[in-house]
Protein backbone atom coordinates (compact mmCIF):
# COMPACT_ATOMS: atom_id res chain seq x y z
CA UNK A 1 0.00 0.00 0.00
CA UNK A 2 3.23 2.54 1.12
CA UNK A 3 5.00 1.80 -1.79
CA UNK A 4 1.32 2.92 -4.71
CA UNK A 5 1.50 6.04 -2.54
CA UNK A 6 4.89 6.85 -2.69
CA UNK A 7 4.65 5.68 -6.64
CA UNK A 8 1.65 7.93 -6.95
CA UNK A 9 3.76 10.87 -4.60
CA UNK A 10 6.38 10.52 -7.62
CA UNK A 11 4.10 10.32 -10.50
CA UNK A 12 2.24 13.93 -9.60
CA UNK A 13 5.22 15.50 -8.27
CA UNK A 14 6.74 14.75 -12.18
CA UNK A 15 3.64 15.85 -13.82
CA UNK A 16 3.34 19.27 -11.48
CA UNK A 17 7.04 20.08 -11.93
CA UNK A 18 7.25 19.55 -15.31
CA UNK A 19 4.91 21.39 -16.88
CA UNK A 20 5.69 24.67 -18.04
CA UNK A 21 4.08 27.98 -17.13
CA UNK A 22 1.75 30.19 -19.22
CA UNK A 23 3.61 32.89 -20.07
CA UNK A 24 0.72 35.49 -19.81
CA UNK A 25 0.78 39.11 -21.46
CA UNK A 26 0.85 41.81 -18.59
CA UNK A 27 -1.62 44.24 -19.53
CA UNK A 28 -1.22 46.33 -16.65
CA UNK A 29 0.85 49.70 -18.35
CA UNK A 30 -1.22 49.59 -20.95
CA UNK A 31 -4.65 50.05 -18.74
CA UNK A 32 -2.52 52.82 -16.80
CA UNK A 33 -1.60 54.65 -20.00
CA UNK A 34 -4.95 54.54 -20.79
CA UNK A 35 -7.10 55.37 -17.70
CA UNK A 36 -4.71 57.99 -16.29
CA UNK A 37 -5.14 59.92 -19.88
CA UNK A 38 -6.56 63.46 -19.45
CA UNK A 39 -8.82 63.43 -21.98
CA UNK A 40 -11.66 64.81 -20.23
CA UNK A 41 -13.35 61.81 -20.01
CA UNK A 42 -15.04 60.21 -17.15
CA UNK A 43 -12.76 57.42 -16.01
CA UNK A 44 -15.94 55.17 -15.75
CA UNK A 45 -16.65 55.24 -19.57
CA UNK A 46 -12.53 55.04 -20.38
CA UNK A 47 -13.65 51.47 -20.92
CA UNK A 48 -14.57 52.09 -24.55
CA UNK A 49 -18.34 50.30 -26.23
CA UNK A 50 -18.92 48.14 -23.50
CA UNK A 51 -18.40 50.64 -20.23
CA UNK A 52 -20.98 52.94 -21.77
CA UNK A 53 -23.51 49.95 -22.52
CA UNK A 54 -22.61 49.09 -18.91
CA UNK A 55 -23.44 52.95 -17.39
CA UNK A 56 -26.39 53.12 -19.67
CA UNK A 57 -28.15 49.98 -18.59
CA UNK A 58 -27.06 50.68 -14.75
CA UNK A 59 -28.64 54.45 -15.07
CA UNK A 60 -31.74 52.96 -16.61
CA UNK A 61 -32.04 50.30 -13.96
CA UNK A 62 -31.36 53.04 -11.37
CA UNK A 63 -34.44 55.28 -12.81
CA UNK A 64 -37.04 52.66 -13.28
CA UNK A 65 -36.31 51.36 -9.93
CA UNK A 66 -36.65 54.78 -8.18
CA UNK A 67 -39.72 55.39 -10.08
CA UNK A 68 -41.68 51.80 -9.02
CA UNK A 69 -40.44 52.85 -5.18
CA UNK A 70 -42.16 56.07 -5.42
CA UNK A 71 -45.64 54.67 -7.23
CA UNK A 72 -45.35 51.36 -4.33
CA UNK A 73 -45.06 54.22 -1.64
CA UNK A 74 -48.31 56.08 -3.32
CA UNK A 75 -50.14 53.12 -3.42
CA UNK A 76 -49.24 52.31 0.09
CA UNK A 77 -49.86 55.14 1.33
CA UNK A 78 -53.25 56.05 -0.56
CA UNK A 79 -54.70 52.70 -0.79
CA UNK A 80 -57.83 52.41 -3.73
CA UNK A 81 -61.64 52.84 -1.60
CA UNK A 82 -64.20 50.14 -1.82
CA UNK A 83 -67.25 51.14 -3.23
Amino acid sequence: MFRHLRTLQQVSRRTISSSAPRQLENKVPGKQKLFQEDNGMPVHLKGGVKDALLYRATMALTVFGCGYVVYALVSAALPKKKD
